[in-house]
């Protein structure tokens, strides 16, 4: 087999080149070439020093993932880059694209590093539940110090070129066009100079002020996570220990890591991220519709988010409203969001007014007419929605694709009004829908497989994560949140409150529990709206104006910065309903909180994939990561079951009496994956 790197001699310099498409991985080939090339310039006496690049689009983009937790072959990254470190002739990494992870850990085992202004380094093995196992938490730290290596090695984010230059990362910004020969000309110029600099032999500073305030900044965001805390140790101990004591230490932590069931509940949502965007029975190659105008109904917070998405990749929109005062309150929230990010530094400075210059707002669904892709977002009510697509039936041109945003109705019943039901889709997006990652693609019956593979691609395009779903009530997402709803205000009635049910919730890793999410949403929606029909716990919330945070009061009651407090209104008013009912109130335990909520939603994810209204368990859990906060940490529900034990969630289930899905019960009895 011919090995992905080569070497080629520029005189007295040595340029070992990876060729492993798509992103040249460290995988065993391209280790085993690396040192074979290493070899060849410390032996040859001839050459004076090295040059490390890579072909394709990128630099090293990491490991190989593929490989964890298969038997290890061919030389280990560790002893390649121990090589690398101690020889005798220095090396310097050329760096374009991205060096990621082992990439980036390969580049620190060089003596010197230039870059493209274009390149980004970085150590992302954070956002997979690790940290950088080869040295780059022993090494960052000598080399850039404590605060610039904290937010590299615990957060994550990569640096760009100039930001890596200034922080001594990179030792030079080289030419873009001109990589290789500047990065040979840079190793004549240091080919001689001694001693040559080895990053371990550098001493890491203390910083405990720098390590105290970035825990205390990051606090929110690392709860609940344990591979940031075990980056930061590793980092702390760069500036107690001896490099080689250092590096052990590292390993040690590595390994926790890498046999915890974090690591790989993260690493399940990386693979199943990517799963995701395949249509089991949809060719890849199937040739797309083109999508060079959006139209989008309404002009309210979801038809305003929907729409910059678009915007903002590019996409020209046209914005409908039936009244002028809507419109303009749309497009004025809309400016007001693109200016905020910029004022942020989120999007350049000229972005607001790029993006608006590719709206056009109307009053007129006949102008619609041009758009290839038209999506409806007004509200949940059937007949608005079916009136609006019979009047585009008679608008869109041929071809053109016809998206509803609904969270809950029928697609086939939407599609059925049409003489073109083929070119109905359904695009669920997330509130806010300018933010949130998640977007449920509803399949109807007669949905073409190019519509599918369409709507699919531009998902990337606008930077969603997109799920393909089928047609039941709900969905995906919003049908297993029925059944923990139900549940938990079933328990209310049984002696809980609603702040346990929360916490235990927010304790499991939620971003919140659900009266907190009711209070936030709003309590009256969806709500009769008729004050003396009083049939529930939400509706006397409602009749009392207790309609969540916008007034101050829901579920708990809230001060002028909404700040939540536990409210003795609702524990009054959960009291009647309970002696109305006749019910005992009885202790109830977080166990059963946790039986009763969250085991269900498993049973309800089960039902849907033998229903096959989702392809892969998968795909659930990436519709509950990206669209409901489910704490990436726990890998989505169908993951967190296998690791609870599918036995455990099956006695949960039938210890309160609930019907348990044949697939889950199967599973359970013969010890295999939910699929």
């Amino acid at each position: 087999m011919t090995s992905p790197v080569r070497t080629e001699r520029h005189g007295d310099v040595l340029v070992i080149i990876s060729n492993s498409p798509p992103v040249n991985a460290l995988g065993a080939a391209v280790r085993d070439g690396l040192e074979a090339g290493v070899k060849e310039g410390i032996a040859d006496g001839s050459i004076a020093a090295m040059v490390l690049r890579c072909d394709g689009r990128t630099f090293f983009a990491g490991a190989d993932i593929t490989e964890f937790g298969k038997p290890p072959m061919g030389a280990s990254l560790h002893e390649v880059i121990d090589m690398m470190d101690a020889s005798p002739k220095p090396i310097v990494a050329a760096i374009h694209g991205t060096a990621l992870g082992g990439g980036c850990e390969t580049a620190l085992a060089c003596h010197y590093r230039v870059a493209v202004p274009s390149a980004m380094i970085g150590t992302p093995e954070v956002k997979l539940g690790l940290l950088p196992g080869a040295g780059g938490t022993q090494r960052l730290p000598r080399l850039i110090g404590m605060k610039a290596s904290l937010p590299m090695l615990a957060i994550g984010d990569p640096v760009p070129a100039k930001k890596a230059a200034e922080l001594g990362l990179i030792d030079r910004v080289v030419g873009e066009d001109s990589l290789e020969a500047d990065a040979i000309a840079f190793a004549r110029e240091i080919a001689r100079k001694r001693p040559i600099p080895r990053i371990r032999d550098k001493d890491a500073k203390p910083d405990p002020e720098a390590v105290a305030e970035f825990r205390k900044a990051n606090a929110k965001k690392f709860r609940g996570f344990d591979a940031p805390e075990a980056n930061i140790r590793c980092a702390v101990a760069a500036t107690e220990l001896p490099f080689d004591e250092g590096m052990k230490f590292e390993r040690d932590e590595f390994m926790k890591l890498m046999t915890g069931v974090q690591s790989a509940a993260q690493r399940h949502i990386f693979f199943a991220e990517r799963q995701a965007a395949k249509i089991d029975d949809v060719d890849p190659k199937t040739p797309l519709r083109p999508i060079n105008r959006v139209g989008v109904i309404g002009a309210g917070t979801m038809g305003g988010g929907i729409s910059m998405n678009f915007l903002s990749a590019g996409i020209p929109v046209t914005i409908v409203e039936m009244q002028q005062e809507a419109l303009d309150r749309g497009v004025g929230v809309m400016r007001k969001n693109y200016e905020a990010s910029a004022a942020k530094g989120r999007i350049k400075p000229d972005a607001p007014e790029k993006a608006m210059g590719l709206l056009t707002s109307t009053l007129h669904l006949d102008d619609l007419g041009d758009c290839d892709l038209i999506i409806e977002a007004v509200y949940e009510n059937m007949d608005v929605k079916k009136d609006i697509f019979g009047k585009l039936d008679k608008i869109a041109k041929p071809g053109a694709i016809l998206a509803s945003n609904t969270s809950y109705l029928d697609i086939n019943e939407i599609a059925a009004v049409t003489g073109r039901p083929e070119d109905v889709v359904g695009m669920h997006f997330f509130s806010p829908a300018n933010v949130m990652k998640l977007l449920e693609v509803v399949r109807g019956d007669k949905t073409a497989k190019d519509v599918l593979a369409t709507v699919m691609a531009l998902a990337k395009k606008i930077r969603k994560v997109a799920v393909v779903a089928g047609v039941c009530h709900g969905f995906i997402g919003n049908r297993m949140l029925a059944p923990r709803q139900i549940e938990a205000n079933k328990l209310l009635m049984e002696g809980a409150t609603p702040q346990q049910i929360d916490k235990v919730h927010t304790d499991f890793g939620m971003p919140m529990g659900p009266f907190q999410m009711s209070d936030l949403a709003g309590v009256d929606i969806g709500w009769h709206r008729d004050p003396n029909r009083i049939e529930t716990i939400r509706d006397a919330l409602c009749a009392e104006g207790r309609w969540g945070q916008k007034k101050q009061a829901g579920f708990y009651d809230y001060d002028e910065k909404r700040n939540p407090t536990p409210s003795p209104r609702v524990a009054e008013i959960i009291e009647e309903f309970r002696q109305k009912s006749n019910l005992p109130k009885r202790e109830i335990t977080d166990q059963e909180i946790v039986e009763r909520t969250l085991y269900t939603m498993v049973n309800e994810g089960a039902l849907i994939l033998e229903e096959k209204k989702a392809q892969r368990a998968s795909d659930i859990d990436v519709v509950w990561i990206y669209g409901y906060g489910w704490p990436v940490y726990r890998g989505g529900p169908m993951f967190w079951a296998q690791s609870e034990g599918l036995k455990k969630v099956v006695a949960g289930l039938e210890k309160h009496g609930f019907k348990v899905a044949e697939s889950l019960k199967a599973a359970a009895e013969s010890g295999s994956q939910l699929k």
